[in-house]
């Protein structure tokens, strides 16, 4: 039977779309009415359109298995029920993600040349020397606009009452926005009626605003721009690619670089050597300079932090970064914005525990049945113990982990995560779901009008990663009252 919103149930969680009586939330009535209009047999139409829109445009990525089975590249997973969010909201939402990118990116670069946030105790010492990320190769650079994260996708979540905190930030090289792009398109076929309802803000002018960042990294007036990728085998390889285009930038591997005598970075081409301006790198730093880090790689270039410490190149994002990137150092944040900004945070962290302080760490280790608990620099929804699913031998198994290396965990309550409406066979079934709005800093700050939402699609999972069996959807900003 089609969509009939008053059978609709959220087991009392906040819902994006419905509220618990039943109604559309404000604003969102004209998409729920259009969607209830609908037969099942148009429903079946409408999602094997988006299918079939998402096969057309190759919408792809790739999951890696085991080291048997190799890497599959799979068709992007899309829900057609768009999510909203109210312009007044995400005027709010933006102005706490500039407040905090702009702190991060003041604190890496105190990390690197005075430490007087070190010092003064803002964040112990220790915990940033012996961060992973952290690169002493950095130490005394001093980046165009002091900006180390020029890209940053911070993850919010909603809990059950309605309250959005930030759950993460990712500064290193964080990936995303191309299919927050493609979804909009997918979105604008499959439903164009829908978007003459409403205003909903548009997000394709991300690549000339990424661009626009990317050239105020260099002094040039047209500056040469490209996108360093590891391959057609990376996972976000289709991004890279996608990302390229729309800039109209070339996209390289580090075999298409060469750092010259002149420590001036060049590009191999079929009518000679370019100099490059501004390398955008998908490549983890330990990777871009076998000189410097891995000396077995096969991806970066020979000789690159030599010729960006010596200002003859821009690197975004910056080497270094990570030490802001990772978990332990997140649990800090609002003391980091409060310090650097002199103002209070926008948007709340969730609160954590940090396992590496005694007190905590027996905190978490008592209700390791209520925890999630996660490693301080894994990513993609790997390595992590979600308590209250998890059997009694995984928890035992992450208590002697946390114990043998506290400085590597960091704990938070299970927050019982917002659903939005996702259509499940021909039903409209609850899913819970995070939101990735992606924010540039260059000479100015920009942040994209919504974000990449992912959805566990596993009915009960709060996985939303793709590479774990999550979805995604459209989000749109609409100015509604």
């Amino acid at each position: 039977m089609p969509i009939v919103w008053k059978h609709y149930n959220a087991d009392g969680l906040w819902d994006e779309l419905i509220t618990s009586s039943g109604r559309a939330r404000p604003g969102a009535g004209s998409l729920c009415r259009n969607l209830a209009r609908l037969s099942d047999e148009e429903l079946m139409a409408r999602k094997e359109a988006a299918e079939l829109a998402i096969r057309s445009m190759g919408i792809t990525f790739t999951v890696y298995g085991g080291e048997d089975s190799g890497s599959i590249d799979r068709e992007w997973p899309f829900d057609i029920i768009p999510r909203l969010i109210r312009k007044r909201e995400w005027d709010h939402i933006r102005r706490g993600l500039i407040q905090r990118v702009t702190a991060l990116n003041r604190f890496i670069d105190d990390v690197y040349h005075d430490q007087k946030s070190l010092d003064d105790g803002v964040v112990p010492r220790e915990l940033v020397e012996k961060s992973k990320d952290f690169r002493p190769e950095c130490v005394g650079v001093s980046p165009p606009h002091n900006v180390w994260a020029h890209i940053c996708g911070t993850d919010l979540v909603r809990d059950a009452d309605g309250t959005l905190y930030v759950l993460e930030d990712n500064l290193r090289v964080p990936s995303g926005v191309a299919y927050m792009l493609e979804n909009r398109e997918v979105m604008k076929r499959v439903f164009p009626e829908l978007f003459e309802a409403y205003l909903i803000h548009p997000v394709d002018d991300y690549p000339d605003q990424l661009a626009r960042t990317l050239s105020s990294l260099s002094s040039r007036r047209r500056p040469e721009i490209v996108v360093l990728t590891p391959g057609v085998y990376n996972s976000a390889y289709f991004e890279h690619a996608y990302l390229a285009q729309s800039m109209a930038a070339e996209l390289v591997q580090g075999s298409d670089l060469i750092v010259g005598n002149d420590d001036r970075v060049y590009m191999r081409t079929i009518e000679g050597l370019i100099q490059v301006d501004v390398i955008y790198r998908r490549i983890d730093d330990l990777f871009l300079d076998p000189e410097v880090f891995r000396s077995d790689s096969m991806l970066g270039v020979p000789g690159l932090m030599r010729a960006w410490r010596a200002g003859n190149v821009a690197l975004a994002n910056a080497p270094g970064c990570g030490v802001a990137d990772d978990k332990v150092i997140y649990t800090y944040v609002p003391e980091i914005i409060r310090y650097f900004m002199g103002e209070d945070p926008i948007l709340p962290n969730v609160p954590s525990y940090r396992c590496v302080d005694k007190e905590s760490r027996d905190l978490v280790l008592d209700r390791l049945d209520e925890m999630v608990v996660k490693p301080a620099n894994e990513s993609g929804g790997y390595g992590m113990l979600i308590g209250p699913k998890a059997s009694r031998a995984e928890r035992n198994r992450f208590a002697r982990q946390i114990r043998a290396n506290p400085r590597n965990y960091i704990a938070q309550p299970m927050l019982n995560l917002s659903t939005a409406p996702t259509l499940i066979e021909q039903h409209a079934e609850p899913r819970h779901l995070d939101l990735r709005p992606f924010i540039l800093s260059g000479a100015e700050n920009y942040v994209t009008m919504g974000g990449l939402t992912r959805v566990a699609m596993r009915k009960g999972s709060i996985v939303v990663n793709s590479s774990q069996g999550g979805g995604s959807k459209d989000t749109w900003v609409v100015d509604l009252e």
